[in-house]
């Protein structure tokens, strides 16, 4: 009797296990690129969260934060709204980098394959890869743009949840936030101007993503996996070491358009009107009135957060 329950046991646990693999085999490999890609974006996102809230208040120029420097903005993060301050917005960056990463990942196979089978002699080299790296990263931008603008729009305000006005800060550090949330900041912004608002800064994303940053980042990824010996064809701590470095690199040649970008979204915030009309009105008129450093404004955070995620996304 007990050796029929253990093979009936048995039959089960085999059972059980095949119908996962049946269950999970199920899906086209499209979709389980888009999952993978999507859980891995929403992991490496949360990770540096804090990282990213605070580039933002740098980048955007936020009264009382841009010339204290990034210690002192997060330590001041921390009084004001406490530790869940460090991720306001993630929210809308989950909910983005989902679809986001996903879209990224997949349509490249997608686009090089199609451009391979349609365009032979341009041949397997890099170029091909710099083409459809940067075709899928502006696909993927204007999937999900609209939750990158709402996202932005949620990290600059700071709210001191404490009540406490000190340093003549009370400008940018209000009792209530002008969004109460991710629903809220769709209405608003629609009111502002219809479907072309949740666009705001769409010119400098696409210029910085499509030419530059996905195409080298993809070039330079390649590229170096090119230069792999076949001994060392499975080591994953080489291809995180790739992924971070061809991140680092194509965000550095585009990070001023990034500061655009996000000082276009976060311009009805700050004036009540748009300042900026376009990427080259806003990269002179920052050069002019700032000067050219802070266009680089929170770059050693940006290389943190590229590091960790590219590193995490390519692995």
């Amino acid at each position: 009797m007990g050796s029929s329950n253990e093979a009936r046991g048995g039959l089960v646990d085999r059972s059980s296990g095949h119908v996962d693999d049946i269950f999970i085999d199920w899906f086209p490999l499209c979709v389980k690129e888009l999952m993978a890609g999507g859980a891995a974006g929403a992991i490496a996102k949360t990770a540096v969260a804090p990282l990213e809230r605070t580039k933002i208040l740098l980048q955007a120029r936020t009264e009382g934060f841009y010339s204290i420097g990034v210690y002192q903005s997060m330590k001041k993060i921390l009084n004001h709204e406490g530790i869940r301050g460090l991720y306001k917005g993630n929210t809308a960056t989950i909910i983005r980098i989902v679809p986001y990463s996903a879209l990224h990942y997949t349509t490249y196979e997608h686009y090089r394959s199609w451009i391979l089978q349609n365009y032979p002699t341009f041949g397997t080299g890099p170029l091909i890869d710099l083409v459809a790296g940067a075709a899928s990263g502006g696909t993927a931008i204007l999937c999900t743009y609209p939750l990158d603008l709402a996202r932005t729009k949620l990290a600059y305000q700071v709210v001191d949840r404490k009540q406490i006005f000190t340093n003549g800060f009370r400008s940018c550090i209000h009792s209530r936030p002008a969004y109460d949330g991710l629903q809220d900041v769709f209405r608003k912004v629609y009111k502002e101007g219809g479907i072309r608002a949740f666009y705001r800064g769409i010119g400098p994303t696409l210029v910085g993503i499509l030419p530059p940053y996905t195409g080298l980042k993809f070039y330079t990824y390649e590229l170096l996996k090119t230069e792999v010996t076949e001994q060392r064809q499975n080591s994953i701590g080489l291809y995180l070491t790739f992924g971070a470095f061809a991140g680092v690199f194509g965000s550095t040649c585009t990070y001023p358009l990034e500061v655009v970008r996000r000082r276009m979204q976060v311009d009805y915030l700050q004036q009540g009107e748009a300042r900026y009309s376009s990427t080259i009105q806003g990269l002179t008129s920052i050069i002019r009135n700032q000067g050219w450093r802070q266009l680089y404004a929170g770059l050693s955070l940006n290389y943190m957060k590229v590091i960790s995620w590219n590193s995490f996304a390519t692995a």
